[in-house]
């Protein structure tokens, strides 16, 4: 996948001096914009010594990031996303010495949104760290998906229901509209939030400082980023800013993915394919359909891809479970004691019950295919499903509030069912009863 870039900033109508900056390395596909803050130039000083700073520790793990892009199995993207956090607080703590040092310049700090793309030439991957309130989106298929969570005051209102979005121009807090709850340098450490997704053929991408989003439509944005050349693209969006007022200084970073010429094995599977594939099924799961975008992605990175070759088993009755399946291709048939349970194909899911607890397997999960297919499946193990439950409260919470209403709906329909089966024979009774829990 080709990648084609452009930039540009500009002090904007209202400020005199620009305290954004932002900076690419081709060689590491390295991106970043930090947006400055601290008066008499400072924010300028901070924005700039955190951009190198950090392009020069990401620098020094360059071989890391060499070995994760031939695909050595003892890099994981883990190891990345530390790489760029422990730059960012490199960063930090510069700024913040500085600021020490220098009296006029004390207090001073700085956003920082960086994304590092790494990986295979047919399979890269972006690796996001982030403070501040600068943002990365996300243009995918016609859709515009922001990839950060902006780390300032109106927002963490937002976030605890003490004020709506389309509210903050007529609140209280007006005057506080710009105000950050975390920056680089203004202390000397800072929590960073570090997030890594797939990236797919076609996407678009662009980092920017609030001076450039706050003026254009999220649903306008897949729009304005593929209109025209790359290189044109940034000073538009920057145009569009000042024609809208430019209160602030305005920068911008635009990515483009090239698509990938087809293989020559028209049956060859891709990377990218499986990754849209698996979006694709999760996002029409009814366990999911509360997650933003970047939360179903966070659940995709856990999805573990498994092909399972025709009438193979799955798991047996009796088993030990520890992982739930999402039917990609293909399709799956529960059975108990030889008698059939359920059919599920493409987005239904079975084994769900083994992510809340240890209990053996009720049925026996076999895979179903066209001769010569294989049966695809996403597979979510416990232990990785804990870990985002642990480290996710906001996402733990749309998750479990979902996986209670999905074992709700089964209750009430295997409680219809056996309502309706004390009418009928036995069999009815059993085989509603065990449909119920399909692990």
């Amino acid at each position: 996948m080709e990648l084609t870039f452009a930039a540009a900033t500009d002090v904007g109508r209202q400020r005199t001096h620009n305290e954004d900056n932002f900076l690419i390395d081709k060689k590491l596909r390295l991106f970043m914009v930090a947006d400055g803050m601290g008066g008499h130039a400072a924010g300028e000083v901070a924005s700039s010594i955190a951009v190198h700073e950090i392009r020069d520790a990401v620098y020094e793990n360059r071989d890391l990031i060499e070995r994760y892009r031939v695909d050595d199995p003892a890099v994981q993207p883990l190891e990345i996303l530390q790489v760029l956090e422990h730059a960012i607080q490199a960063a930090c703590s510069t700024v913040y010495n500085r600021a020490q040092a220098e009296p006029d310049k004390r207090g001073m700090g700085t956003t920082a949104s960086v994304l590092l793309i790494a990986g295979a030439p047919d399979h890269l991957r972006g690796f996001i760290a982030h403070v501040g309130d600068s943002r990365v989106y996300l243009a995918r298929q016609g859709q515009s998906h922001l990839l950060t969570e902006d780390h300032s005051l109106m927002n963490e209102l937002v976030r605890r229901g003490k004020l709506k979005r389309d509210q903050i121009d007529n609140s209280p807090y007006k005057q506080f509209k710009n105000a950050v709850t975390r920056a680089v340098g203004v202390y000397a450490s800072v929590e960073v939030d570090t997030f890594d997704f797939d990236i797919l053929p076609g996407d678009q991408l662009l980092l920017c400082s609030d001076g450039l989003y706050a003026y254009f439509e999220d649903d306008k944005l897949p729009g304005l980023l593929t209109a025209g050349d790359v290189k044109d693209a940034p000073r538009k969006l920057i145009d569009l800013a000042n024609d809208g007022g430019g209160h602030d200084n305005i920068t911008g970073v635009v990515i483009r993915i090239g698509e990938v010429a087809p293989a020559a094995d028209a049956g060859t599977r891709s990377p990218s394919g499986d990754v849209s594939l698996k979006l694709e099924v999760l996002k029409g799961m009814q366990m999911f359909r509360y997650l933003s975008y970047r939360e179903l992605v966070r659940v995709m990175n856990i999805a573990e891809s498994v092909e399972i070759q025709p009438d193979a088993e799955i798991f047996h009755e009796g088993q030990p479970g520890d992982a739930m399946y999402v039917v990609m291709t293909g399709a799956v048939r529960l059975t108990k004691a030889d008698a059939t349970i359920a059919e599920l194909g493409k987005g239904q899911h079975f084994g769900e019950m083994s992510l809340v607890d240890r209990s053996q397997r009720s049925l026996t999960a076999t895979a179903t295919a066209a001769p010569g297919a294989l049966c695809r499946l996403a597979m979510v193990k416990r232990k990785d499903f804990y870990d985002i439950i642990r480290k996710e409260p906001e996402l733990a919470v749309k998750l479990l509030w979902s996986f209670v209403q999905v074992l709700g709906t089964r209750l009430r329909k295997t409680t219809s069912d056996l309502s309706d089966a004390l009418h009928g024979d036995k069999h009815g009774v059993d085989s509603t009863s065990e449909n119920l829990f399909q692990d």
